[in-house]
């Protein structure tokens, strides 16, 4: 390889220096922040021989150089002028990368990804619990649990443990997020259970307290603290996830700072002890009443907005109505939704049909995100979110799909946004509250159910079909791989693959018989190793390698003709015609591809250098397997021998034998 040559190629290829932030590189990537991903010449860099593919993980462009080549290539970029920082420097600064607005929604999946087991399995017992509550689902005038009296109780349980992770969502927040702030867990954990003690008026009974009154007088008559001259709200923050969020970043900031200043005893006793009153004041004297008071805001504002501009209304409330999900403001919807009720003599709730259409939108996004993935766990989260959303819970969609990969979660947006011009347009309203998703029709005042229906299928059609679109392009596919938790290793192997597809086999190589070491190690003689098939000779002439560390790498440019899904042996054949076994330590067939991370499949074309699978020598070793590995020639009967054998320590890439072409036809 033309080290030289190559780097000055990525650079020209990548937009050059200054599009370059940071870099890094691994055993066999170069790791690239860059400024701007519309620059990059992807198809060039994966035309060039010299390099084994490209993919985007983690926000960082990788480019596949190969083991003993990567570092040499990045010695010549960082002469060049890149700037050199460590892999995880380079992460920190993939994480800086994007606007502000990014950056945010990043903070939010990485606070959100540990949690969405608990809150997935919610939602979907939620599901449960609304299938078997609502009225007239299957029959009329009743439900489920009405018909067969039997399974109330079982409803009853599955609703409380159900509902368990929302009504209790600050503390799992707290102790997530000031994790992610770099504050104690614990403190962060009690901090958010103290959003949502039973001192408080909980969120979820504002609306029954408000019932009999306005809104805007509850908020005014509710009970109060008295603190430092202000009147203080004792109002609870179930299912809220801004002000935990404010509440675990100043929590952090606070402790970190005592933690300067204070040593020993006092640190000990000290700092977790003005933590949390200072964090508990401005909790509830500054972040609760500002919360409190935008929640009001809004509340207003889309009252306002919906009742004077019509369907134009009802478009920008489903355009925002996801977003005010995210921060957990929809809980003072309910106070406003139950005296539009026609129990109440309202004309009907038109907030309901609007987060019907919202939440329906973002569960056919993140259902299109289950169908395009390759990634397993995405891929389970897609499906199991997508499907808790369209029967009404948004949130494991949302924050485990939909915002973490940022396009699905606003073509959803856009969808809903439609479906609520759509409400506005044909005065679509709800008779009840309820499960707002497809089981939602039973909550809509009767004449108006078939529409909502209609309404509901469109607006799902329109998000699936429109982001299944997008994630086809160049653009969705890469947001896939740009996530942190996808598997660097997978895409490695795939981009390696696609790229063996393209490559062209050097002209020479025709004629070129000699055969590299494949390892790092030692060459020994086949009559030192102890399998007798292979130092009796029986299958071909050739030397073993005795390895100390790395990959086992092609030794020629050539064909894989077969690939053992165990990992443990390859077949090549050469552009010269030789054959070779590699035969990767003795009797491993029996570790079952444990230890083995194959990077080639039969029928690729390879370059002499490339990777052909990655092993965990210390893990044979430990399972009581010999690493010593024979690399012989299987068709040595259409060759004159084997001949200039070097044995001895050897580098990947080093001369190890040459093979002799006959002078005459064999056997002439």
């Amino acid at each position: 390889m033309d080290h030289a040559r190559v780097a000055n190629d990525v650079l020209t290829y990548v937009g050059g220096v200054d599009n370059i932030n940071a870099a890094a590189h691994c055993a066999t990537r170069l790791r690239l922040v860059l400024n701007d991903m519309d620059k990059v010449d992807q198809k060039a860099l994966d035309k060039d021989p010299d390099l084994k593919g490209t993919f985007v993980a983690g926000g960082m462009f990788q480019i596949i150089v190969g083991p003993g080549d990567v570092d040499i290539v990045f010695e010549q970029m960082v002469k060049a002028g890149v700037k050199e920082v460590s892999k995880d420097e380079a992460k920190q600064e993939a994480a800086k990368s994007g606007n502000i607005v990014s950056r945010f929604i990043k903070m939010i999946a990485d606070i959100f990804v540990p949690i969405l087991p608990a809150l997935i399995a919610g939602g979907l017992m939620m599901a449960i619990n609304n299938v078997l509550t609502a009225n007239d689902l299957f029959f009329k005038g009743d439900s489920l649990v009405g018909r067969f009296t039997w399974l109330a109780d079982y409803a009853e349980l599955i609703n409380m443990i159900s509902s368990a992770a929302f009504a209790f969502l600050p503390v799992l927040v707290g102790y997530s997020a000031t994790k992610r702030f770099g504050g104690n867990v614990y403190l962060g954990a009690a901090m958010g259970a103290a959003m949502v003690s039973t001192s408080l008026l909980s969120a979820y009974n504002m609306a029954d307290e408000a019932a009999a009154q306005s809104f805007w007088e509850y908020m005014g008559a509710s009970d109060t603290w008295s603190l430092f001259g202000l009147t203080v709200d004792k109002i609870g923050y179930q299912a809220m996830v801004i002000p935990v969020l404010c509440v675990a970043w100043i929590l952090s900031t606070i402790e970190k700072w005592l933690h300067k200043r204070l040593s020993g005893t006092a640190d000990f006793l000290l700092t977790p002890l003005i933590t949390m009153l200072v964090t508990g004041f401005l909790t509830f004297v500054i972040v609760g009443p500002i919360t409190r008071q935008l929640s009001i805001w809004i509340t207003e504002g889309l009252d306002w907005t919906y009742n004077t501009l019509g369907p134009v209304g009802g478009f920008l409330f489903g355009l925002v109505y996801s977003p005010i999900v995210v921060t957990g403001l929809h809980q003072s919807f309910p106070a406003v939704e139950i005296p539009l009720l026609p129990v109440n003599g309202g004309v009907g709730d038109f907030i309901f049909p609007i987060a019907s259409m919202a939440n329906v939108a973002q569960g056919a996004v993140a259902l299109a995100v289950f169908a395009l993935t390759k990634d397993a766990k995405m891929k389970g989260l897609a499906g199991a979110g997508g499907v808790s959303a369209v029967f009404g819970i948004t949130e494991p969609a949302i924050f485990g799909v939909n915002l973490r990969l940022r396009w699905p979660f606003f073509i959803g947006m856009g969808a809903a946004a439609i479906g609520g011009a759509g409400v506005a347009l044909f005065n679509v309203r709800g008779a009840a509250l309820g499960a707002a998703g497809f089981v939602g029709f039973v909550s809509i005042i009767t004449e108006k159910i078939p529409i909502y229906v209609i309404l509901e299928l469109v607006t799902f059609a329109i998000a699936f079909a429109a982001a299944f679109i997008y994630g086809r392009t160049p653009k969705g596919q890469a947001s896939f791989a740009a996530d942190d938790e996808v598997d660097e290793a997978a895409l490695e192997a795939e981009a390696t693959k696609a790229h063996a597809a393209t490559v062209e086999l050097p002209a020479e190589a025709a004629t070129d018989f000699t055969i590299a070491s494949p390892i790092q190690g030692r060459a020994v003689p086949l009559s030192e190793v102890q399998d007798q098939t292979f130092a009796s000779g029986m299958l071909g002439p050739g030397l073993a390698v005795v390895p100390d560390s790395g990959p086992v790498v092609s030794p020629v440019d050539g064909e894989v003709l077969v690939a053992f899904p165990t990992g443990h042996a390859y077949g090549l054949r050469s552009a010269s015609g030789v054959e070779l076994l590699i035969h990767v330590g003795m009797d491993t067939v029996e570790l079952g591809g444990k230890h083995f991370t194959p990077k080639v499949s039969a029928g690729d074309k390879v370059l002499r250098g490339q990777p052909l699978v990655e092993v965990d020598w210390a893990g044979v070793t430990a399972a009581g397997y010999q690493t010593v590995t024979p690399i012989v020639v299987s068709n040595a009967t259409a060759f004159a021998g084997v001949i200039d054998e070097h044995t001895g320590a050897v580098a990947r890439g080093d001369a190890l034998y040459a093979v002799a072409p006959v002078t005459e036809p064999v056997g002439a």
